[in-house]
């Protein structure tokens, strides 16, 4: 059995001195994918690092307080790739690839486009750039999961509020119909859809500091596991955490029966 997580931390430095790393010695995880790190590397010591049974990895972005991606895992990888070969973007640190002989666990941050038009427009020029990427992982041949926010619920079932949505980053038609091609045309696979395809309110990974969002659980699910159909058909619980609060998001696990 392999146990993958993933989470927004919305901070390293915060979600570490709100219990996150404690929580997780006890989740039995073999794969942890982080985003939103807003650290450089030099930032994260050993105390964050080194956690117990795990190794760890980053890709943080230049800009100091910003973005970045990171995995753990109890295995060290035959391979660790940074990036997708876009200088924009990768100053961002938004992907960082693990491999494991036929399987691959890519950690993503997808940008967000809810701050200003031009955080917008940058969006939509990755998920331009970052489509035919998606069709050159499928043509590997490989097992992959893409763990992370990708910044985009997919559907009226994945958000509380949609009506009042549809003109928001994060649920515009144009975000929609461009995960829909990754999903239908690509041919990858939403895991916990796959497992869960009616759920709604605790579906929800993320949820607005503002108001009340949280206690009444107005939220969204924009943090996914994506899979090759292979790896996803594997896939045999999947749930999302929310007894503790470690960010604005919630940690997400897909376990993948691969004996």
């Amino acid at each position: 059995m392999l146990r993958i997580l993933t989470l927004n931390l919305n901070g390293i430095r915060s979600a570490a001195g709100k219990g996150f790393f404690a929580w997780l010695a006890d989740q039995r995880a073999d794969v942890v994918c982080v985003q939103e790190l807003k650290a450089q590397e030099a930032d994260i010591g050993p105390a964050l690092r080194a956690q117990a049974g795990y190794h760890a990895w980053f890709h943080c972005a230049e800009k100091k307080g910003y973005s970045g991606v990171g995995i753990y895992a109890r295995t060290v990888p035959d391979r660790i790739t940074a990036g997708i070969g876009n200088s924009e973007f990768d100053a961002e640190g938004r992907y960082l690839r693990a491999d494991w002989g036929k399987l691959s666990v890519i950690s993503l941050y997808l940008p967000s486009g809810s701050s200003s038009a031009e955080r917008q427009a940058a969006k939509f020029r990755f998920m331009e750039l970052f489509l035919p990427h998606l069709a050159a992982l499928r043509a590997e041949g490989r097992e992959i999961v893409i763990c992370g926010d990708w910044n985009i619920a997919h559907k009226e079932i994945d958000l509380k509020n949609w009506k009042s949505n549809q003109k928001n980053s994060g649920f515009l038609p144009e975000e929609r119909a461009w995960l829909s091609r990754v999903l239908d045309e690509l041919g990858w696979v939403d895991v916990y859809r796959c497992l869960h395809p009616d759920t709604t309110g605790d579906a929800y990974t993320w949820w607005s500091t503002r108001g009340q969002a949280w206690a009444k659980n107005v939220g969204w699910r924009i943090d996914y596991q994506i899979g090759t159909p292979g790896v996803a058909a594997m896939a045999k619980l999947a749930g999302v955490f929310k007894d503790q609060r470690f960010s604005d998001h919630a940690p997400m696990m897909v376990e993948y029966d691969l004996d």
